[in-house]
């Protein structure tokens, strides 16, 4: 992955951030990698140790705790909302249909956070964590490393709708899924670059079945699909049944972040409808 791809992901940690802790008159206003230096100066260092330890129990761990960032900030920005527990007038986002059984690392975050409530007590914001976490994951699997900037507020409220709507589906048109990048700021090149995220991590077969049996309402596999690749995965995603079992994103290099995931798509053996025809 090159400078932009890393410029990408840093742009990612920025979307939509909510209001912003008051810092000293230079930098109000701004987040920014310092943030922490005087208040609790270990911040960064407790993330990233919390994670190191998580991802070497599990490796998946890597990709679940990137994922978390990008489902937090696709729906009310930066803002940790998608950590919230239904409660009073909140309605969790763990619910919706794109988080439900599916995203996971919160233990992870809650670890980091409670490491961090011992060292400095009422500081460090959850929706930072998840931003560190993310970063530090990335580099965990070989991936590049960035500057996060600090100092996000975290949300006292959650949207189930903006789940639902803003966070893009396996099943989407590239359309539908440039239209969601598009409400965020983001352009088509924000959209590929992104998208090798999946280069980590699993997809479950329920997420991409239609493709292999019925994608266009006409009980047949997605044409476009390399056919020997979708006979291996028809193998352990039946038509019915079997939505749990868990398929790597990447087959060559599944858990190291590189661009493998690419190469797979312009063979055609991608298992998200995602693909570079896609982008006439």
């Amino acid at each position: 992955m090159g400078d932009q791809s890393v410029n990408l992901l840093m742009v990612l940690t920025l979307l939509g951030f909510g209001p912003l802790c008051l810092c000293d008159v230079s930098n109000e206003g701004y987040l920014y990698p310092q943030f922490y230096e005087r208040t609790c100066p270990r911040a960064q260092q407790i993330v990233k140790s919390v994670v190191a330890k998580a991802v070497a129990k599990e490796v998946r761990m890597a990709a679940s705790l990137l994922r978390l960032q990008f489902h937090d900030c696709f729906v009310k920005g930066c803002d940790a909302s998608l950590l919230l527990d239904s409660s009073g007038s909140i309605i969790s986002e763990k619910n919706s249909t794109p988080n439900r059984n599916s995203a996971r690392g919160f233990e992870v975050i809650d670890q980091i956070k409670a490491a961090l409530e011992k060292e400095c007590p009422q500081t460090v914001s959850c929706a930072d964590i998840i931003a560190l976490a993310a970063r530090d994951s990335t580099v965990l699997a070989g991936g590049p490393s960035w500057e996060v900037p600090l100092g996000r507020r975290d949300s006292r409220s959650a949207s189930l709708s903006g789940s639902n709507s803003n966070i893009p589906a396996p099943n989407n048109t590239f359309q539908t899924i440039l239209t969601k990048f598009k409400r965020q700021g983001l352009d088509i090149i924000d959209l590929v670059a992104l998208s090798g995220s999946h280069t980590i991590g699993n997809s479950r077969c329920v997420s991409f079945r239609q493709r292999l049996y019925n994608q266009s309402g006409n009980a047949k596999p997605d044409p476009t699909l390399d056919q020997l690749y979708a006979s291996q995965l028809r193998s352990r995603c039946p038509r019915s049944g079997g939505d749990q079992n868990l398929f790597s994103l990447d087959f060559v290099t599944p858990t190291k972040f590189d661009n493998s995931y690419y190469k797979n798509l312009l063979r055609s053996k991608g298992t998200f409808e995602f693909r570079p025809s896609s982008c006439d």
